[in-house]
């Protein structure tokens, strides 16, 4: 899934080119070029499909030019994650009804991939004859407000030989900070990473039942799969899609849903202060992006300036820094839950 904009990482994350299609870290690898890697040893490339706006296909064909073309999704407008899911998977099952699916955000950052790779292997046998919704619980290490939350059940509930897959009891708003303390010192709740796992009868049949209206629209749009017309349809049909999280739509409302929870290094990359803790600190704890960034007497400062301009920061403690695109941001680390309204 693809097509966000990353407006809380501006400038460096613009409209034009939102911060999936970007070397956030500096390691010359964008998190989509570093998302499809990961899956390379679970899913061929040849099984991987991109969701994302039509505006972005040529970043998408540039960096991923081993995507098959008819494998890049286009949709006309952002319309969310359940109108998105109901695209690619309707589209899956018409060719491919016994698929395997798994979804996942193309933005985020996960540090140990084997064990990434191995809680996918895991959940792909753990869905792949049963009529159930596998999401992947990130087990929390410290009293996180920007994230979601998964309350699971007692371990005796698990439908599983593992005892790590639980079923689900309930999904959390991002808390506050006393609420996600007590999250923590309760146990048995998990940060909700986005990535879930189905098979594509399980998907198709699901939301037909709890989201109706998504899947009539798609019903017009299906006569057209893998047709020379699917984009003018789509581009006709798909803005009249309920706007609409896949969370809301249907991990909320089934009975059918399972947490995995798993540790793989995982991180969303939110917000500039999320990137700050997953880039490499110096002494002083500034974390730079960019290979002429002179700093003096600067600490707890996260610095992304990855043009060949040489640049000097002298005294500041707890800044962000960022330039792209002839545009240079300077704010403080806590105020920048501001960043969106500043960029208007």
């Amino acid at each position: 899934m693809a097509g966000g904009v990353g407006s809380r990482f501006w400038p460096m994350s613009t409209p034009e080119k939102p911060k999936q299609f970007i070397d956030v870290l500096g390691i010359g690898k964008s998190l989509i070029q570093l998302t499809v890697e990961r899956f390379k040893t679970v899913i061929p490339i040849e099984n991987v499909w991109i969701v994302t706006s039509e505006k972005y296909k040529s970043i998408v064909r540039e960096q991923l030019p081993e995507i098959p073309e008819c494998q890049i999704l286009m949709e006309p407008c952002m319309r969310n994650t359940a109108p998105c899911i109901e695209y690619v998977s309707r589209k899956i099952y018409a060719k491919y009804p016994e698929a395997n699916l798994v979804f996942s955000p193309a933005d985020h950052i996960v540090l140990d991939v084997n064990t990434f790779r191995d809680v996918i292997k895991n959940s792909l046998e753990f869905t792949e004859n049963r009529e159930v919704i596998l999401t992947l619980g990130m087990m929390p290490t410290r009293p996180e407000t920007g994230y979601g939350y998964i309350k699971s059940q007692e371990v005796y509930k698990s439908i599983s030989q593992q005892d790590s897959i639980h079923k689900v009891e309930a999904f959390k708003e991002k808390p506050n900070l006393e609420t996600a303390k007590a999250y923590l010192a309760e146990g048995g709740y998990y940060w909700n990473a986005g990535i879930f796992i189905w098979n594509a009868k399980m998907v198709v049949n699901t939301i037909a039942k709890l989201v109706p209206n998504l899947a009539s629209v798609f019903d017009k749009v299906e006569p057209y799969f893998y047709t020379e017309k699917e984009q003018e349809v789509i581009n006709e049909y798909f803005p009249t899609c309920q706007n609409i999280s896949i969370d809301y739509a249907v991990m909320e409302k089934s009975e059918d849903v399972y947490v995995y929870p798993a540790n793989f290094g995982w991180s969303d990359l939110g917000t500039w202060g999320s990137l700050y803790t997953h880039l490499q600190q110096d002494e002083n704890n500034n974390a730079v992006v960019g290979q002429n960034v002179n700093l003096v007497d600067c600490k707890n400062c996260v610095v992304h300036t990855p043009t060949e301009r040489k640049v000097v920061i002298q005294g500041l403690d707890n800044f962000i820094i960022a330039e792209s695109d002839n545009t240079l941001l300077i704010c403080q680390k806590e105020q920048e839950q501001h960043i969106k309204d500043w960029q208007k």
